[in-house]
């Protein structure tokens, strides 16, 4: 295990890189999104802030909306300095998180209530328990085995990773997996962070994404309760059960998910 670095001072550079990934347009396609050097640089920065957890290096992959994959990461000296497995459950949370949220365009009626619904992959942990209203979600939609396994492992997390250009699929169900909303509250893919306990992932996942620029979904519909973070993780289970439906568990170390930054219109 790696300790982190200080918190990382972020100027604007990185967020005109990211501006200038996506383009005029917003469509589908990895065009439209933060590409390799975005997605590291984003990655090193948000695990040097983020404290709770384990402190452990990070896996991150962002897809495009059909679930192609766009780019892979890692924030260690290699690829062996995190959990070699968090590589494909970051591929996993980016997919799940993209797959299962909608953007304001999707319901729009009228009413000047929140409309679309971003699911973070923690809103998903109570839901797909046994009794659970989305209950068996997590099998719907398997990993594409020659994807996550394709090519030489040498070049794992780099910008030739052999998930690059193909769809990942997967599902995840705990924290580190959020949508990727571009302005005007459009959906452009999803992210996926892992490699330290799933409370910490989500944190890194929020703070990557708002690093990136890509956090437009002030008045998008969620389950937190919480209209400036609509996705984010909720802590409600009390005896086994989630009071909202939508909790996640508490973890070691686990840090305050209100102070995350809120997300932009």
């Amino acid at each position: 295990m790696f300790g982190r670095t200080n918190a990382v001072t972020i100027t604007a550079t990185l967020a005109l890189a990211a501006a200038g990934a996506y383009g005029q347009g917003f469509g589908n396609g990895c065009a439209n999104l933060p590409a390799y050097p975005q997605l590291k640089s984003a990655l090193i920065a948000a695990t040097a802030t983020e404290t709770s957890g384990l402190n452990n290096q990070m896996w991150g992959t962002i897809v495009d909306r059909d679930g192609i994959v766009c780019a892979v990461a890692f924030t260690g000296t290699n690829r062996a300095a995190q959990w070699p497995g968090s590589r494909v459950i970051s591929a996993q949370k980016a997919n799940t998180g993209n797959a299962f949220s909608l953007d304001s365009s999707s319901n729009s009626n009228g009413s000047g209530q929140p409309t679309g619904l971003a699911l973070s992959t923690a809103n998903l942990y109570s839901a797909v328990q046994p009794g659970g209203s989305l209950f068996g979600l997590q099998e719907s939609n398997p990993v594409n085995p020659q994807v996550a396994y394709a090519g030489f492992s040498a070049v794992e997390g780099l910008d030739s990773d052999p998930m690059v250009g193909n769809k990942i699929g997967g599902i995840n169900v705990f924290g580190g997996g959020l949508a990727l909303y571009g302005p005007g509250q459009v959906t452009l893919g999803g992210l996926g962070v892992s490699g330290d306990t799933s409370c910490a992932d989500h944190m890194i996942a929020w703070r990557v994404r708002n690093l990136l620029g890509l956090d437009h979904l002030l008045g998008v519909g969620g389950v937190s309760g919480d209209n400036n973070r609509p996705d984010n993780i909720v802590y409600d289970i009390t005896n086994g059960q989630s009071a909202g439906g939508f909790g996640h568990p508490k973890c070691l170390n686990t840090g305050d998910q209100t102070k995350l930054p809120a997300v932009q219109k």
